[in-house]
């Protein structure tokens, strides 16, 4: 492969295969390379190119069998379609084509090979708002899918099936050929195929059907079948809801491959899938609402996610017992087949000794004094500038009295209060840039002689660096206060406003001291520097970042700078004033090592390249080393590998000078690929290939070994060509079959002189690894760092760790140190290293560097579209393993298109050779991540900022379906306890029934007038006749004054003059249902009484909203007509609206029934009033929608509703003289109830707040409750939410507005949910501040059946002492993960997956509670998860629907227990709950059972067999962004998707979708299938402040959500 590889830009676009480039002549692949090499310079164009190469390459194409012709012809067109630059823009790329640590042919080819075997399967791709892609009508193409809104998600596995029959090859089927056709070419929006519907042996379909039938042909079959591995295993679940369909032909089986690519459908069935994978309706057939398929509810786009979403790669589930409460995470068991070491223990490895130098100085000082007097006139560092012209050259005289005056000026001439600044020993900080190498050489040099420590870190370039802040950390526990800098560095620094330097974040106060400027004073003729023998104090501390992002300073002694100083000079055979290349940085590691140290120590001549010279001119340190005949060069592999796109015009270098090349970062594998490019090309220019030394070390252990030069006569350079798979499980196998995932690696050459080496075990004990056994090398020797400044207990752990036998026995009486190099021993004692511990990933136990996966990524066809090369590859931790993180710079010309289909590529390439899966690929504009001090990209920041939403991707695939295997085992039913279990008294198996009752009714004698009447219209009467000028209600407008107001007189009259109009104008008979459409306010009030009057039966209709008719009117509509309603009360104004055009536009205007205003009705008495016969006759109906979406009416009797009121009088202790504010929606509910019926019965008065008020004025209802000084007051969690949110920084101006909130003894919520703790809490907490007591909010609880089941008038003061309020409400903390197994597990505060509930309130007198097993209708016990039963004289008596169903709802309202009590009649709420008997007692002296709500039963999530409420996973959710504002989950298709509404600038769209992904699966085991993020106000909310989900999720299925994002896990 070398001689191909004269260009580092191989495009692999029409490679011939691996197999046959080989067998093309010599000369034509010469051409080849000089045709890729005019293409990459920009001197000749792609289509130039492209039929140049056709014409070399056509004689020998007939011979290339490698590459299948379809695929070259899709390559073909995918070249021309990138047409052709101007070529000054592909100059420009052409230096940044890809990352140079990376380049290797062989693995480009392994990478092409790998995805050759992938079919391009479309896969959805993420739909973007800022374009709003053309849609191609994909509509007419996608299947008919069903789904209706309302279904339950476990009916998804549908019976029937659509063309099972069809015949697999398709010929003369032309239905199924243009599926085919159509779903091959897919659409604009949806893009190519996930990485995980990998497939051994398929080929890549082009759009054309005969390709398609050829490629469905027996021998395609035949293919596959031969490298498919069967698996006897059952399939694994089925995550996209299509059932198990039988193999449509023996021929084609459940595919599944050895090596984890993925199980599923084998690829012919999945183009099948598009034909016949319609979703039939409910029971088998075809849902249809008046003749129309309801199919077209469902995008194309996601109807498309739908066919391509594969199976997850799990393994089989194996048989253990799920503990009863613990869920265990599936651990990954090891793979018995998986390789073993099988060599024997290593023994440690020995370098040559330390040579005996007779002048060796005693130190390194030493030898600088010496040179700096005998040798004053010797060159020591010449610096160049950004045009590569030697600036100066500092000679080692003066290098020796410059660090002198420094020395002198730092002890003597800085004091602070007559105290010298400075002790030796102090640690002082060194900031010098990367091209001013001659002050740093002074400085470092200063502070040895002045026995300071010097500590040389970054220039710090913002007040925000990536990493700066760690750099802080260091210096502050350095205990830093002095920074060296130059006087240009220093005026470059960011200032603060008083043109001091800035301090940097995280940073202690530091004095800036600049070396080059007047202050530094020549020192008397009699001071003399110390000069001490190399002792074991530290002589300079070298700063590095953990894997994590921590920087620590890893401490070198006097005694190790010098060994190193000899161990380098004896290995590398220095000799004195050699010249030496210096392209590395000097201020850390191997560029300090040889370019400032050793160097000093030889009195070598360093040329100094900065990175910023090798920016503009990559060529500019071979052009050095061919000017300066230098002998040695110090180089990373990426400067080779940049020199190498440069090279072309430079004709007359020679490089036989050298006669070391050192590759510092040899310890990447990856180099090997640039050694031999670069050997390749410079070897005709006098380059020998055995002067290639590459070399390993670490900031800790510093140099571990090096490739001796030629001259020292050692064996040979070795090479192993591993395999991938082996390497993830730590073993060293050759690889022999695969040729795909191997890994080349070189060797580092021989053991450093004086040092043993061997190599342990990763994890736990440093046992020695076997010979074949990839483990850490450690290394003892006296050149090592001590310590990790400041941190002895990682000190213990790096630089003292004791190997041992796999006896136990310790190798060795000497510490040795870890050096965070991964690799082995091979033949001939050469040492090879594989990767680094900073790059390790483990996951699901095996190994994988991320070196590895870069390069796989950069091998990528096109490889051009990552920007410069800019991959990070990291792991995160998400439910107890690592998940492997890919983020990548895209080229800023790159289409969405471009980079779906790269993106795709990189999954299936990754997949394919090293057989893990990719859990998040997140692409980010060019030149946004993190950058290192020299230009790399800063790792730990990087992953930093996706943990932390900061990243900013432009595009992202997340992939957990494939990823994530660790889930619990989906939960199987266990079949309930039957009736057979023993009752005993009130004990359900030794457990007290959960059931629990208010006061008794009949024992509270009252003296409640109101209980003699048994109609609501008798009761308003009688108050008129008895208290005519009682005030009973009051309007407020947003204004906060009085719009309206009735006493019980003026009331009465205005109802009986709608009760005239209705008999007169309307000729409306007894019984007639009336809806009535009016804003909250009195008219509703008494037209609702008007129609008891007259013996109509009232329907409360919230009006249309003038600004948004299109929804909210045909709600209006709905419930008219449900209601079948014969008449329509409205003020002029609504009624003007509803038969107004734009309502013409939403309804059909002309079916509304009689409409009659009562805005000027005439002054007339009612003839007679109506007297309902009995009781139970029906009062009103309540119409309200449900959070699923559902339109209920419930029918209420006047019984109930006298009965409703009274328990609400004794509850509340309502009477005259009482006011209670009201600010809630008065159209259903106990909302209705508290508004229009309770003022009535109990005659105090009510203060009306509508809560559309609050929108304009917010503090409205806060202000009214203090100017009446209510003691009592209603709201519902939408108020509160706009208190808390509007008010929340007003509490002072309020308090200046004289809102004072310490008269309310009860603020009650009103809601039909889970009471939300969060937002009680956090408006009890804000308006404490004007006097709201904390025990004051408390919650209710209601819901269809009955509109109040609990209410906790929460008493404070004198009427507590009475005895009539109950106990505070009480909060208990459940398991989470329990309620999921519907459980109830009480756990401490603060334990993790608590969950806080409240009890909703206290059961209402009359009202009967029980606790019922959702399936078998049994009684459950205390403490038991069930469904909440209630029996009371309110209940309502049914459903009013117009369907005819209510004999499926009957038993929701009469319904009985299976055994115990089998007499008593039941309603069923709906909602899921449990009692707790407390501690505390009632006024009776009774104990209180507290009544705890979880969730509406038709709101959870049924998943993986385990229940789920929407609301747990929402908090969730919402707490893993600062940016989510709100969040609503639902399933769809066993998918869950979660909606977040971003209050936030769009760029952090698709930050959350990571977030999102990895907080559901670490705190609810789920993997979400589809991420929605969309604007604030999206998600629909009710009028009590409750989700809409169903709503959304019509919506959702629509495409009307109009997103930012939506993203497609796959």
């Amino acid at each position: 492969m070398a001689e191909r590889s004269s260009s580092g830009l191989l495009m692999m676009m029409l490679e011939p295969a691996p197999s046959v480039a080989m067998t093309l002549p010599v000369e034509v692949r010469e051409k080849l390379a000089e045709l890729e090499l005019e293409l990459s310079e920009g001197d000749i164009t792609q289509k130039g190119y492209e039929k140049k190469r056709g014409k070399l390459l056509a004689p020998y194409i007939p011979q290339i069998q490698g590459v299948d012709p379809s695929l070259q012809s899709d390559n073909r067109n995918q070249g021309s379609s990138q047409a052709a630059l101007p070529s000054k823009h592909i100059k420009s790329r052409a230096a940044n084509a890809r990352d140079e640590r990376f380049r290797s042919d062989l693995h480009t080819e392994a990478v092409q090979a790998a995805l050759a075997k992938y079919k391009e399967r479309k896969m959805p791709m993420p739909s973007k708002r800022r374009s709003v892609l053309v849609q191609s009508s994909v509509e007419a193409c996608t299947p008919p899918d069903t789904s209706s809104a309302s279904e339950d998600e476990g009916s998804l596995r549908r019976q029937g099936r659509l063309a099972t029959s069809v015949p697999y090859q398709g010929h003369g089927h032309a239905a199924v050929e243009h599926w085919f056709n159509r779903v091959i070419q897919g659409s604009s929006t949806s893009s190519s195929a996930s990485s995980t519907s990998s497939h051994p042996g398929g080929r890549t379909v082009t759009s054309n059907t005969n390709a398609v039938h050829a490629a469905l042909n027996a021998n395609a079959l035949a293919d596959l079948m031969a490298n498919t591995h069967l698996d006897n295993h059952s399939a694994p679940p089925d995550v996209t809801g299509l059932s198990e369909r039988p193999s449509l032909h023996a021929e084609c089986p459940q595919v599944a491959s050895v090596r984890g690519v993925p199980r599923g459908y084998n690829h012919h069935a999945s183009v099948m899938e598009t034909a016949d994978g319609c979703e039939w309706g409910r029971e088998g057939a075809l849902g249809l609402t008046d003749g129309v398929p309801v199919n077209s509810r469902v995008s194309s786009k996601i109807q498309q996610l739908l066919n391509t979403l594969k199976r997850p790669k799990r393994r089989p589930l194996r048989e253990f017992f799920v503990d009863d409460f613990e869920e265990l995470l599936d651990v990954q068991q090891p793979d018995p087949n998986q390789p073993k070491p099988e060599g024997q223990q290593m023994s440690p490895l020995e370098g040559e000794p330390l040579g005996v130098v007779t002048n060796w100085p005693p130190s390194l000082l030493a030898a600088l004094q010496r040179w700096g007097t005998t040798q004053p006139k010797s060159p020591c560092l010449t610096a160049l500038d950004n045009a590569g012209k030697p600036v100066y050259t500092l000679t080692y005289g003066k290098l020796w009295t410059r660090s002198q005056k420094l020395a002198f000026t730092l002890l003597n001439k800085l004091s602070t209060r007559n105290e010298p600044l400075l002790l030796p020993g102090d640690r002082v900080a060194l900031v010098f840039p990367n091209n001013d190498p001659v002050m740093f050489m002074v400085a470092f040099y200063g502070c040895l002689l002045a026995e300071l420590v010097p500590v040389p870190i970054e220039v710090p370039l913002t007040r925000k660096d990536a990493g700066s802040q760690q750099i802080g950390f260091l210096l502050g526990s350095c205990g830093v206060t002095l920074a060296l800098t130059t006087d240009a560095c220093q005026k470059g620094l960011p200032k603060a406003q008083t043109g001091e330097v800035a301090t940097f974040k995280g940073w202690p106060r530091l004095l800036w001291f600049v070396t080059d400027g007047k202050h530094v004073v020549k020192p008397p003729k009699d001071w003399h520097p110390p000069m001490r023998e190399a002792s074991n104090e530290i002589a300079y501390i070298e700063y590095k970042t953990s894997k994590e992002g921590s920087t620590m300073g890893i401490t070198v002694s006097h005694a190790a700078m010098l060994a190193h100083c000899h161990a380098l000079t004896q290995a590398c055979g220095y000799t004195e004033a050699e010249t030496i290349t210096n392209v590395l940085d000097f201020k850390r590691e191997a560029g300090l090592w040889h370019g400032v140290l050793t160097s000093v120590m030889n009195r070598m001549h360093v040329i100094s390249i900065p990175y910023s010279l090798m920016k503009v001119n990559p060529l500019s340190w071979i052009q050095k080393v061919h000017t300066f005949k230098a002998r040695v060069a110090v180089v990373k592999s990426r400067d080779m590998h940049w020199s190498l796109l440069a090279q072309r015009d430079q004709r007359d270098l020679s490089l036989s000078s050298l006669r070391m090349l050192i590759v510092a970062d040899g310890a990447n594998p990856w180099s090997i690929s640039s050694c031999d490019a670069f050997l390749n090309v410079f070897q005709a220019r006098g380059l020998r290939p055995e002067v290639i030394c590459p070399c390993a070390g670490s900031s800790e252990a510093m140099s571990v070994a090096i490739r001796r030069p030629p001259e020292m006569g050692v064996p040979p350079p070795g090479k192993a060509v591993l395999s991938m798979g082996g390497l993830s499980h730590s073993v060293i196998r050759v690889d022999t079959e695969e040729k795909l995932s191997v890994l080349t690696v070189q060797d580092v050459g021989q053991v450093m002189p004086g040092a043993l080496v061997c190599v342990v075990r990763v994890e736990g004990t440093p046992y020695l690894c076997q010979t074949d056994e990839v483990g850490e090398i450690c290394v003892s020797s006296g050149c090592t760092g001590i310590a990790y400044y400041g941190l002895p207990g990682m000190t213990k752990n790096i630089f003292e760790t004791i190997p041992v036998t796999s006896s136990g026995l310790p190798i060795s009486d000497r510490p040795f140190t870890r050096t965070s190099l991964l690799g082995f021993v091979g033949p001939d004692n050469l040492v090879f290293v594989v990767g680094k511990m900073d790059g390790l990933m483990v996951v699901s136990g095996r190994r994988h560097n991320a070196d590895d996966v870069v390069a796989t990524a950069l091998a990528v066809e096109p490889m051009k579209f990552v920007y410069r090369g800019r991959i990070a590859v990291f792991s995160v931790s998400v439910l107890h393993d690592e998940r492997i993180v890919v983020v990548a710079e895209q080229r800023p010309d790159a289409s969405e298109e471009d980079s779906f289909q790269w993106m795709s590529r990189v999954l299936q390439a990754i997949d394919s050779i090293h057989q893990v899966g990719v859990y998040c690929l997140a692409l980010v504009p060019a030149n946004t991540l993190p950058k290192a001090p020299l230009g790399g990209i800063h790792i730990s920041e990087t992953k930093q900022r996706f943990l932390e939403g900061a990243l900013h991707p432009c595009n992202v695939l997340m992939c957990p379906h494939t990823c994530v295997t660790n889930l619990p085992k989906p939960r199987q039913k266990q079949p309930e306890v039957g009736p057979a279990s023993m009752i005993v008294g009130n004990l359900v198996a030794g457990k007290r029934i959960a059931q629990a009752c208010g006061r008794d009714v009949t024992q509270l004698e009252d003296n409640d007038q109101a209980r003699k009447f048994l109609y609501m219209q008798d009761v308003l009467q009688w108050r008129a006749q008895a208290t005519p000028d009682h005030p009973l209600f009051l309007v407020l407008n947003a204004k906060g004054t009085v719009a309206s107001s009735a006493s019980c007189l003026q009331l009465h009259k205005r109802v009986e003059r709608v009760a005239v109009a209705l008999m007169e104008k309307g000729r409306l008979n007894t019984g007639d249902h009336v809806a009535l459409v009016y804003p909250p306010g009195i008219d509703l009030i008494a037209t609702f009484y008007g129609c008891l009057y007259a013996g109509c039966v009232p329907v409360t209709v919230r009006p249309p909203h003038p600004q948004n008719l299109a929804t909210t009117l045909p709600t209006v509509k709905m419930i008219v007509e449900v209601s079948k309603s014969v008449c329509i009360l409205t003020t002029q104004a609504i009624m003007k609206l509803l038969k107004s055009k734009e309502a013409a536009a939403a309804v059909d205007i002309k079916s509304w029934p009689l409409v009659l205003d009562t805005d000027d009705l005439p002054r007339k008495k009612t003839p007679q009033m109506y007297k309902p016969p009995t009781p139970e006759m029906l009062a009103y109906l309540d119409f309200s929608v449900s959070t699923t979406g559902i339109l209920a009416g419930v029918k209420m009797s006047h019984a109930a509703t006298s009965a409703l009121c009274r328990s609400i009088k004794l509850q509340c202790e309502l009477y005259p003289s009482r006011q209670i504010a009201i600010c809630l929606d008065p159209y259903c509910g106990l909302g209705f109830a508290l508004w229009c019926l309770c003022s009535v019965y109990s005659g105090h008065q009510s203060i009306l707040v509508p809560p559309l008020e609050l929108e304009s004025n917010a503090s409205l209802w806060l202000s009214a409750v203090s100017q009446y000084k209510v003691r009592v007051t209603f709201c519902s969690y939408s108020v509160m939410e706009m208190c808390t949110k509007g008010l929340g920084a007003q509490t002072e101006a309020l308090r200046l507005r004289n809102v004072n909130l310490s008269c309310v003894r009860t603020c009650m919520v009103v809601a039909e949910e889970r009471p939300r703790i969060a937002l009680t809490q956090s408006f009890s907490k804000i308006f404490k501040d004007l006097g709201l007591s904390p025990r004051a909010v408390s919650t209710t609880f209601g819901c269809r059946v009955n509109v109040a089941v609990c209410l906790q008038p929460n008493r404070l003061g004198k009427l507590a002492e009475q005895g009539t309020a109950g106990p505070d409400p009480t909060t208990v903390y459940v398991d989470m993960r329990a309620l999921r197994h519907d459980r109830v597990r009480l756990v401490e505060r603060g334990s993790p997956h608590s969950l806080p509930l409240m009890e909703s309130g206290k059961i209402l007198p009359g009202v009967k509670v029980i606790i019922a097993n959702t399936e078998t209708k049994g009684p459950l016990g205390d403490s038991h998860l069930g469904e909440i039963w209630v029996s009371s004289p309110h209940n309502a008596t049914g459903y009013y629907t117009v369907y005819g169903e209510e004999a499926l709802h009957a038993d929701h309202f009469s319904t009985k227990l299976s055994f115990g009590d089998t007499q008593t009649v039941w309603a069923r709420t709906g909602y899921l709950g449990f009692l707790r008997r407390t501690e505390l007692t009632d006024a009776s002296g009774e104990r209180h059972d507290a009544l705890y709500v979880v969730g509406s039963l038709d709101e959870t999530l049924e998943l993986r067999g385990m229940r789920y409420h929407p609301i747990d996973i929402e908090t969730s959710v919402i707490r893993s962004h600062k940016s989510i504002a709100e969040c609503a989950v639902f399933t769809w298709t066993n998918l869950l998707v979660v909606v977040v509404e971003l209050e936030g600038s769009e760029q952090e769209a698709l930050d959350l979708v990571a977030l999102v992904t990895n907080v559901v699966l670490e705190e609810h085991y789920l993997i979400v299938g589809v991420v929605v993020v969309v604007d604030p106000g999206v998600i629909p909310i009710n009028s009590r402040g409750e989700k809409q989900r169903m709503h959304l999720r019509d919506g959702f299925l629509a495409d009307q959500l109009d997103p930012i994002y939506v993203a497609y896990n796959m």
